[in-house]
């Protein structure tokens, strides 16, 4: 069952992982998808403080977050970390936000910009440009951060946010 098409404005989409956050970002009408220079994590304070440099400069409304589920669709350990800092993310920055599966996305990304093995972030940030095209297409539409629960998941029972 396919979600509705999101109406178009301008997102940032984050693929989060634990060195580093891929970013990518889509002009209002949602026609442009770019990826993003991939921000190196350190102090939450201090990634926000970037994020929130990008969301103004970009002028965005919301916030899209990759959730790496399994083949059947199920939470990993990384979707539940990817839940919680998303949540913290969108709270800090005020911004809706919505969820994207991105089972296979950094695979996809390496194959199609030939950037296995890449640590520069330029993989990561590719996979955020094919979040945002996925959610663009697909949707959810984004949410207020207190009802933004992944469809169908039981993640937010385990994520003590």
């Amino acid at each position: 069952m396919a979600a509705s098409q999101p109406r178009p404005r301008s997102i940032l989409s984050l693929d989060v992982g634990r060195k580093r956050i891929g970013l990518a970002g889509c002009d209002p009408l949602g026609i442009t998808v770019s990826p993003l220079p991939a921000l190196q994590r350190g102090d939450f304070n201090r990634d926000i403080e970037t994020l929130h440099k990008h969301c103004k400069s970009r002028r965005v409304e919301g916030l899209v977050v990759g959730l790496p589920l399994d083949s059947k669709g199920l939470p990993t350990e990384q979707a539940r970390h990817c839940e919680r800092y998303g949540q913290r993310i969108a709270k800090a920055l005020q911004l809706p936000l919505a969820w994207v599966n991105e089972h296979s996305s950094s695979w996809s990304a390496a194959e199609r910009h030939n950037l296995q093995g890449d640590r520069s972030g330029k993989l990561d940030s590719e996979a955020a440009a094919l979040l945002l095209v996925q959610w663009l297409r697909e949707g959810p539409e984004l949410k207020p951060v207190n009802m933004a629960t992944p469809q169908g998941s039981k993640l937010n029972s385990n994520s003590g946010s």
